[in-house]
């Protein structure tokens, strides 16, 4: 897929059609992580499609489940 750089305002951007932003499952309003890799750009979804909430109740239940021994490698 081709693009055009186009200006905007004093910078310079592409448009991204609905049916790329559905393959890489992100909305308008959604964060994204802008990153450069041997001279590409990347663009992923910057929380991977989970919440806040989700994160934090997933990392509770890691250290629930695994304290003893993050305690044990911290030594």
């Amino acid at each position: 897929m081709v693009k055009t750089i186009t200006k905007i305002g004093n910078s310079a951007g592409i448009t991204l059609d609905k049916a790329l932003l559905e393959l890489i499952h992100v909305k308008l309003g959604d964060q994204v992580a802008v990153s450069v890799r041997n001279g590409s750009i990347v663009i992923t979804p910057a929380n991977v499609g989970f919440s806040e909430e989700e994160i934090s109740d997933a990392a509770g239940a890691i250290f629930k489940r695994y304290g003893k021994a993050f305690k044990k490698l911290a030594e």
